[in-house]
C-alpha cells in the first residue's frame, strides 16, 4: 500500500491494478502501519452484501464547474499534468430501483425460502447512495450506455472501450474502487491494469451494459442487524447513541481523455441535470447554494 496526497489536499492510501475486498484490504493497511480508527474494526453488526446492477453514472460539480461544462458542452479534467489528472471522473449511480432489484435477487439468491424481508433501503444509507453531494450542488446522471456511446464515438473511433482494475483507495472512512476506461489505442502503460473481466467474486465487473457492484460496506452508520434465525430472516434497529460508525465503499470510473472534452448535446446535458444538497461532509466548502439559487443558476446557463 502507498500513500499520496490528492489535489484536494487529502492523504489517499492505495494499491495499484486490484480491487481488494475488505479482509485483504484489512491486512494491506496493517502491513504498512497505517493507522485508520475505522478499518479494524471487528464488532460490526451483522449487514447483507448485496450485487447492485448499475446501468446509469453521476458526475457532481459546482457552478464554476458547471459553467465550464456549459461553455465546452461537455466534461473535462481540468487539471491536467499527469496520468491521473488526464482522467474524467465519474461515479455508479445506484437508483431507489436498482437498490429494489438488488433486494430481490439478494432472497432468491443468498436467502431462499427464508421467511421475513431485510427491507435493504435500511442498509443503504452510505453517501454513495444519497441524493446529497459532496462535491457541489450540481449533480448529472447520466445513462451508462450514452456516455459510453459517446466516449467510443470521440475518443475509440467507434470501437469498444477498454476496462481495467485501476486502484482501491482508502480515505478516512471511504472506500473508492476505481476502473479506468480507455480507448484501444491507448498508451501501453496501461497493459499494466488487468482487465475488468466477468468475475462472480469480484467487487466490480461489466457484464450486458451494466455495472455489477458487490458493496463490501454499505451502511457507514450501522443502524440495523440483520439476524438469522433457522429459517427466520429478522432486522433488529440499533440505538443512534450506540450505532457504531465503520468504513463505506463506492466504485469510481475514469475515463482517459487528456486535455479533450467528452462532448454532449446541450440539451441531452440539460435533461441529464438536477440541483442537488450539499452534503453535510463536503470537499467544497466555499459554496453552498440554496436550492432556488441552484436552480436559478441552471436556468442562466440554458436560457
Amino acid at each position: 500500500m502507498k500513500q499520496r496526497i490528492n489535489w484536494r489536499g487529502c492523504t489517499e492510501n492505495y494499491v495499484e491494478e486490484r480491487h481488494l475486498k475488505l479482509p485483504e484490504l484489512k491486512e494491506a493497511a496493517k502491513g504498512c502501519h497505517l493507522f485508520n480508527s475505522y478499518i479494524y474494526k471487528d464488532n460490526i453488526p451483522a449487514y447483507p452484501q448485496p450485487k447492485f446492477q448499475v446501468s446509469f453514472l453521476k458526475h457532481d460539480t459546482s457552478s464554476v464547474g458547471l459553467k465550464g461544462i456549459r461553455k465546452d458542452e461537455g466534461f473535462r479534467n481540468p487539471y491536467g499534468g499527469s496520468m491521473r489528472k488526464s482522467m474524467l471522473w465519474w461515479s455508479l449511480h445506484v437508483r431507489q430501483d436498482d437498490v429494489k432489484d438488488s433486494e430481490k435477487q439478494l432472497m432468491k439468491e443468498t436467502y431462499p425460502n427464508m421467511n421475513g424481508q431485510i427491507d435493504l433501503p435500511r442498509f443503504a444509507t452510505s453517501p454513495a447512495f444519497l441524493s446529497t453531494s459532496r462535491l457541489g450542488n450540481f449533480r448529472f446522471s447520466f445513462p451508462l450506455d450514452e456516455v459510453l456511446k459517446a466516449y467510443s464515438q470521440q475518443f475509440c473511433a467507434g470501437g469498444q472501450p477498454v476496462m481495467r482494475v485501476f486502484e482501491t483507495v482508502l480515505y478516512k472512512q471511504e472506500i473508492m474502487y476505481s476502473v479506468l476506461v480507455h480507448s484501444p489505442n491507448g498508451p501501453e502503460d496501461f497493459s499494466r491494469y488487468p482487465l475488468l473481466a466477468e468475475d462472480q467474486n469480484a467487487v466490480c465487473f461489466f457484464k450486458d451494459g451494466r455495472f455489477i457492484w458487490r458493496s463490501e460496506a454499505m451502511c457507514e452508520t450501522h443502524r440495523f442487524k440483520l439476524i438469522q434465525n433457522d429459517n427466520n430472516l429478522t432486522v433488529e434497529e440499533i440505538p443512534q447513541k450506540l450505532a457504531p460508525y465503520y468504513v463505506w465503499d463506492n466504485v469510481a470510473i475514469a475515463f482517459h481523455v487528456r486535455q479533450m472534452v467528452l462532448k454532449f448535446d446541450v440539451n441531452q446535458l440539460r435533461q441529464n441535470l438536477k440541483s442537488c444538497k450539499r452534503d453535510s461532509v463536503n470537499y467544497n466548502r466555499s459554496e453552498n447554494l440554496r436550492a432556488e439559487n441552484a436552480k436559478a443558476v441552471i436556468r442562466n446557463l440554458w436560457l
